[in-house]
């Protein structure tokens, strides 16, 4: 009885979400911004998605690259951008390098568990500039007890914020939103003893909504 009251519950809130969806990445880009100068010669958004932070980084830039493994989406971030905004979208594999560098500043939101994460942050540790700065939002499994009760503590707060963001009126899921995913598949400790091999000195924060921050000085 209690297995088909907790699977009812997990289908009523995840039908819920679905009506009143939001997007989790977006959510963290003002934190981003708040990590970076005021104004800064060049950046790169990895896994830049349709560009929103991209183009957000482009009132503080003077170029701007963004960088997404699917064509389609990099055309349709193409399509939503003004004509004159300082960003230039590529479709590439990080795998193979980033566009010519170095950067001032790197973004990289939800997109660090889809790639080997030594090889990755090896790649932006050699194209920032001196002086630059790294900024991730990452996903990570949650593994020790702290994860799993951060993460019960997101779900009312999940349903909350979808339902204020949408202004309690049932919503299309946002494009940005529709990519194909799949799940973080290394713990949080992993991920900051690994960082900090790579990028010594770098900044770790667990956060709400399955996600954790990390930041670095070049």
């Amino acid at each position: 009885m209690g297995r088909v009251v907790t699977e009812r519950f997990a289908d009523g809130l995840r039908r819920f979400n679905e009506a009143y969806p939001w997007d989790h990445n977006a959510h963290y880009h003002r934190w981003v911004l708040r990590q970076l100068p005021r104004r800064f010669g060049s950046a790169v958004d990895v896994g830049c998605g349709t560009g929103d932070l991209a183009r957000l980084l482009a009132r503080r830039a003077r170029r701007v690259v963004g960088v997404d493994a699917d064509p389609e989406t990099v055309a349709r971030a193409r399509a939503l951008t003004p004509a004159g905004t300082a960003v230039a979208f590529q479709a590439g594999d990080v795998r193979e390098g980033l566009p010519e560098g170095p950067y001032d500043v790197i973004t990289c939101v939800a997109t660090l568990h889809h790639l080997p994460l030594a090889e990755a942050l090896t790649c932006f540790r050699r194209h920032l500039a001196p002086g630059g700065t790294l900024v991730v939002v990452g996903l990570h499994q949650a593994r020790t007890p702290t994860d799993h009760l951060l993460g019960a503590v997101a779900v009312p707060l999940n349903a909350a914020a979808g339902w204020l963001r949408n202004r309690g009126r049932p919503a299309p899921r946002p494009v940005a939103m529709t990519a194909r995913t799949r799940p973080a598949d290394m713990g949080l400790g992993d991920i900051a003893r690994e960082a900090r091999r790579v990028l010594p000195g770098a900044r770790l924060r667990r956060r709400l909504f399955w996600r954790y921050t990390l930041t670095w000085r070049g």
